[in-house]
């Protein structure tokens, strides 16, 4: 049963997560992350007996992950590949059991590299099968590294949250496990309104902060997706908005930033191209520029965007990184488990609660709460 550690007004208390009710405003808004873990890992075998492990990053062709994950005879993928020694060159491939058909042949191709990853090529015959059915049949879900072993049945069902639905991520927002639908309707019989954002978790949550100044470390992109009913309930609950993990932090935080360019677009084009309008956050971004706009501004330009342009959704991208002297503009409390030393996870809870984060962490660990993944909770209030 999980714990909760409760910070608040430089105060520490705690309790059982599903009484995590009790310690949120009646009147706050909770944001969670929709993103839903695909079985992103493929195994192939080559003739030799060598294992080459291909792990799926990010769709490049087609770009959108559901135009990806629905092809239905070929796509390129960013990956990291295991065992890259033993894959000198030429084609991988796998034969499979699809139920009602022949056994189908998937084929792996490394077309070219970049850096650390590489993109691959995934062919089958055409129309028999989606590469979303490829991977639910055939991919294993990625667990994360640090738990050193090797993925269980059990974790298709407890690595997911309960409200996950659109399938992309190579990771869960871990904060939303502690969430059941037990949990869910005595929030919604507090009246605790709630919405929800697509934000993709890439592997990039899991790297280190290698360098000595943090601001040095480069941060991975993650495509973010967000109704006009969100930003909607959004722009009308500033000040007393509640995000369930660092996932819907960060594109909380980037929507604020997207607006903001929205409006400087907008302030400096009579006509209204919107293939010109950068909606991308740079890692940098929040720290070199004052847009001197209020949170309720930012999303009043987008809900305008949004109207001028016919969408529904708005989709864009972000490398924001959040460490101290961050100046939040949207989040005020934070529903997060407990994570690793020199990570961006932790850069981005001590710029939350300032140094109080040594505080916390310090009660966490000599009170036996449970770390990472499948850890134990906390709710900070911004100090």
């Amino acid at each position: 049963m999980s714990r909760q550690l409760l910070y608040k007004d430089g105060l520490i208390s705690e309790d059982k997560f599903y009484n995590v009710g009790n310690h949120l405003p009646s009147d706050c808004l909770l944001v969670y992350n929709n993103t839903r873990v695909i079985q992103a890992r493929l195994v192939f075998h080559k003739a030799s007996g060598a294992r080459i492990e291909i792990f799926c990053l990010e769709p490049i062709d087609p770009r959108s992950y559901e135009l990806s994950l629905c092809s239905r005879s070929t796509c390129v993928w960013r990956c990291m590949i295991g065992n890259l020694k033993k894959w000198k060159g030429g084609a991988l491939s796998m034969e499979m059991d699809v139920e009602g058909k022949s056994k189908l042949e998937l084929c792996a191709e490394r077309i070219s590299s970049d850096g650390d990853t590489h993109f691959v090529r995934f062919s089958w015959a055409e129309n028999e099968i989606s590469f979303g059915e490829i991977l639910s049949l055939v991919g294993e879900l990625p667990i994360p590294p640090y738990l050193n072993r090797e993925t269980e049945e059990s974790d298709k069902r407890r690595y997911q949250t309960v409200y996950s639905k659109i399938e992309g991520s190579v990771a869960a927002p871990t904060a939303g496990l502690h969430f059941t639908e037990d949990v869910l309707s005595d929030l919604r019989r507090r009246g605790i309104d709630m919405t929800e954002v697509t934000l993709h978790v890439g592997a990039g949550t899991f790297q280190p902060v290698k360098t000595a100044d943090a601001n040095k470390h480069v941060m991975h992109h993650e495509i973010i997706s967000v109704s006009r009913k969100s930003i909607e309930k959004i722009r009308d609950n500033i000040g007393k908005i509640c995000a369930v993990g660092t996932t819907s932090m960060r594109t909380l935080e980037s929507l604020y930033f997207i607006g903001c360019k929205i409006h400087e677009y907008l302030s400096q084009n009579d006509v209204l191209l919107k293939s010109e309008i950068d909606l991308s956050v740079g890692q940098t971004e929040p720290y070199i520029k004052d847009y001197g706009l209020s949170a309720v501004e930012s999303m009043d330009c987008i809900l305008q965007y949004m109207s001028k342009t016919g969408k529904e959704e708005l989709h864009g991208d972000t490398q924001i990184m959040i460490r101290p002297g961050y100046e939040f503009k949207i989040v005020d409390m934070l529903i997060t488990n407990f994570h690793q030393p020199k990570s961006t996870l932790l850069l981005l809870v001590s710029a939350f609660i300032g140094d109080d984060w040594r505080k916390v962490y310090d009660y966490a660990l000599n009170n036996g709460f449970r770390f990472l993944s499948y850890g134990d909770s906390s709710l900070l209030y911004r100090r």
